[in-house]
């Protein structure tokens, strides 16, 4: 005695199966994504001057989490250190004054050095710091008694560093409010991958994918 035939499976089973695909394929997308946001690489806009002539405001920067160590998420606790923050690395760290805020600006000082402004000139260490390593530097304004342009001396603690802006008038600094803790360092930027000129309406793509040492 013959089976009856059994009828053919249709199409559905096979579309749920690869609508999930596209589902599960979107959340590791996603997943993946906050990984590399969170421990490696985080994307940040420069909104003000006080990089100039280095970072122009529009410019949309790469920043390197990994570099100095690996920090627990939320708290933001170091838990393992792989480099220490280098005199001349433009950095992105936490506002100490207020923790919701993120700055950008560049160390000059680390741990050890002793830090004075005398008529806009950096010493270090008793040393004044060379024109030509300061090349990136701008003072837009000339010498002004009791501003900024006269500071220190101050030795950067352990576990800190010393960061000013590049547009030295023009910067809210560690000469107004401090050293920063190694803990409140998000990386270390590394690249321009956009540049967008609000005046011009326009992108700057001379700008795109100028690397920082």
């Amino acid at each position: 005695m013959s089976r009856p035939a059994r009828k053919p499976t249709h199409e559905p089973v096979g579309q749920k199966s690869a609508f999930r695909e596209y589902a599960e394929a979107i959340l590791v997308a996603l997943a993946l994504a906050l990984v590399i946001r969170t421990f490696f690489v985080q994307a940040f806009k420069i909104p003000s001057g006080s990089m100039l002539p280095t970072l122009q405001i529009g410019d949309h920067l790469l920043v390197n989490k990994l570099l100095y160590g690996l920090r627990v998420p939320i708290s933001g606790q170091r838990i393992f250190d792989f480099m220490s923050p280098e005199r001349g690395d433009i950095v992105v760290f936490v506002f100490p004054e207020d923790t919701s805020k993120d700055f950008i600006k560049r160390v000059v000082g680390i741990p050890g050095d002793t830090i004075e402004i005398r008529k806009k000139q950096l010493f270090r260490n008793g040393q004044a710091v060379d024109v030509q390593q300061e090349a990136y530097a701008q003072w837009v304004r000339g010498f002004e008694p009791g501003t900024r342009d006269e500071f220190g001396p101050v030795t950067v603690p352990e576990g800190h560093v010393f960061v000013m802006g590049d547009n030295r008038d023009q910067s809210y600094d560690s000469r107004f409010w401090g050293f920063v803790p190694y803990e409140n360092i998000k990386g270390k930027a590394f690249v321009i991958y956009w540049s967008w000129d609000g005046e011009k309406t326009w992108p700057r793509f001379g700008r795109i994918g100028s690397l920082f040492q």
